[in-house]
């Protein structure tokens, strides 16, 4: 693919998300900065929070279908959770899957506006915050959410347990 393809894609994915966003009326609440977000570690520098308030976006694949897990920043998936929870092992899509299945690019995957039939999931991990930061379709965007709107704006099938913390480094 050109690497103008990845860049549209973009653009076209956060403009998706503004769409949803106008309807629901917060799509001036959108924060869009100057930096990039595309990792945890990058966008909690940038909206001046905790890494575990980012609410990263992983896409998987279950059966050869898309879903979404939405979990604090600072959480690693737990295999053996996930496994136990959904009955097959962890994974994931590549960045193009992504693009294609989900319909956001890596880097700006959001819980929003995504293609038709994606199923969401929301993360426990999430419920030690009271408001947290998911990315709205674009590397450099984020949105400011109380749980119950992330859980309203989503539409998940439900919260599940699938996260463990990472392992801190012995030293």
């Amino acid at each position: 693919m050109p690497c103008g393809f990845f860049a549209r894609e973009k653009t076209m994915s956060i403009e998706r998300v503004r769409e949803y966003f106008e309807t629901l009326g917060i799509a001036d609440r959108i924060k869009e900065i100057d930096e990039s977000s595309a990792t945890v570690a990058l966008a909690a520098k940038a909206l001046g929070c905790v890494e575990g308030r980012i609410a990263k976006t992983i896409s998987f694949s279950l059966d050869g279908a898309p879903i979404l897990i939405v979990a604090a920043g600072d959480m690693k998936i737990d295999n053996a959770k996930y496994k136990a929870r959904f009955g097959k092992k962890a994974k994931m899509l590549s960045h193009e899957e992504a693009a294609e299945l989900i319909g956001h690019a890596v880097g700006g995957v959001c819980p929003f506006a995504v293609n038709e039939g994606v199923k969401i999931y929301l993360d426990e991990s999430l419920k030690r915050f009271q408001t947290v930061f998911p990315a709205c379709g674009s590397a450099n965007s984020a949105i400011e959410v109380t749980l119950p709107e992330l859980a309203a704006f989503a539409a998940p099938v439900e919260w599940v347990d699938v996260c463990k913390l990472p392992e801190t480094s012995q030293g």
